[in-house]
């Protein structure tokens, strides 16, 4: 997609309908995310294909859409953390580990599932939705926990990348799960300022993507 984009072959608006479409075909089976910022998603496209001709392309991300597992703030919307009893008011903050995203061109579609808090291996949540593993639409399998909706997301496609959390494996559990690759960098590698902590001695902002090679970008 980055090298397309760089040719002008495809548009940052096109990959970002391509990714709305097949959220809004399959994630009402697969479950992946809380919220889709649709809007948001097809301005924040248009404003990169807008600087990216007038020759202001910020980098490799520039224009690729991203989901945010729901443990981030991000400005003018509520952050739950998987839970009913955390839900609060949209956010005048942004997390930034997002903030990193948006500043490297990318456009964030929304927010992904997580079991409630973080606290969990599985996936399931069953207050707010477990997402379906997509490697079987016909049984409801687990993806993995915590960062599950993220890892569905990606490993069906749904978006490129994905950004997630790990503590004790929830960024590597679902990505196991899911047949995708899942990163927990360093320690302290990515600052946490804006996501829920779990346990904030051992969390790390995690990501996903589909190949080591999209990892590395």
């Amino acid at each position: 997609m980055s090298e397309k984009l760089a040719r002008g072959e495809i548009s940052s608006a096109k990959i970002t309908d391509a990714c709305l479409a097949r959220i809004a075909e399959h994630d009402g089976k697969l479950g992946a995310f809380a919220c889709v910022f649709e809007n948001e998603a097809r301005a924040a496209a248009e404003a990169a294909d807008k600087l990216r001709a007038g020759g202001d392309e910020i980098g490799p991300l520039h224009g690729i859409p991203v989901a945010v597992k729901d443990l981030f703030h991000v400005h003018g919307h509520a952050t739950q953390a998987g839970s009913r009893c955390y839900s609060v008011p949209p956010d005048a903050r942004t997390a930034t580990a997002v903030s990193l995203l948006t500043d490297a061109g990318m456009i964030v579609l929304g927010k992904t599932h997580t079991d409630e808090f973080a606290y969990g291996a599985w996936g399931v949540n069953n207050l707010l939705g477990s997402p379906w593993n997509p490697y079987d639409l016909e049984t409801h399998r687990v993806a993995g926990g915590s960062s599950s909706g993220s890892a569905v997301a990606v490993s069906a496609g749904l978006v490129p990348l994905a950004l997630g959390s790990d503590t004790g494996g929830s960024a590597r559990v679902p990505a196991a799960f899911c047949g995708c690759v899942g990163v927990k960098p360093s320690f302290g590698l990515v600052e946490r300022k804006g996501m829920v902590p779990l346990s904030p001695s051992l969390d790390v902002v995690g990501f996903f993507a589909n190949s080591i090679g999209d990892s590395k970008l």
